[in-house]
């Protein structure tokens, strides 16, 4: 069983309180005098889906939680359910949105991604770092504003709509971050 110190606890690090595993959603850490620290943290109970902050001190020990991660590949989702399939075994997964929650937005039908589990069951979808995805539609740039510090919106493949540069066209296909959301480069052909 792995600790962390307060101070190696950042954004996305899965911990463990009282036997629950917690997502640390926001990181704050307030130096203080003579070298000691104060980190204020918002946990996400990865269970009930509940929100705590909580408040950790200079060498306090946080149990890691012990999740492991399990590829498996986007099928489709219906009325109030995603589902996905272990490529190995066929077995499938049936996930409510409040599990699958921020990835929602960047799932794309056929995507390889990771599930985590703790203690046998799901409690995160874990994608990639950088997804690409195609543009589907964006406003065409008006002839002469060619600056690039002018953002527009896209919709992406995924229904997902990102801020992106005045250059980026329809049928393009752009990397987007999926930790903020934001447009980082278009692919090279």
């Amino acid at each position: 069983m792995g600790y962390y110190q307060p101070t190696d606890l950042k954004k996305g690090a899965v911990v463990q309180i009282d036997g629950k595993p917690y997502r640390v959603v926001e990181y704050n850490q307030k130096v203080m005098g003579r070298g000691g620290s104060i980190v204020n943290v918002r946990l996400k109970n990865l269970i009930d889906g509940g929100v705590v902050p909580k408040t950790f001190k200079g060498q306090e020990r946080i149990e890691s939680a012990e999740v492991t991660n399990q590829t498996v590949q986007y099928l489709y989702k219906d009325v109030d359910r995603f589902y996905f399939m272990d490529p190995a075994n066929f077995e499938q997964f049936e996930l409510s949105p409040d599990i699958v929650e921020d990835a929602a937005p960047f799932l794309k039908e056929g995507d390889t991604l990771a599930l985590q589990f703790f203690d046998g069951r799901v409690i995160n979808v874990e994608l990639p770092k950088n997804l690409y995805l195609e543009v589907t539609y964006t406003e065409d740039v008006v002839k002469g504003d060619t600056t690039s510090n002018v953002l527009k919106d896209a919709t992406l493949e995924t229904g997902f709509v990102v801020k992106v540069p005045a250059f980026i066209k329809q049928g393009d296909i752009i990397s987007v971050d999926t930790a903020t959301g934001e447009y980082r480069e278009r692919k090279k052909d």
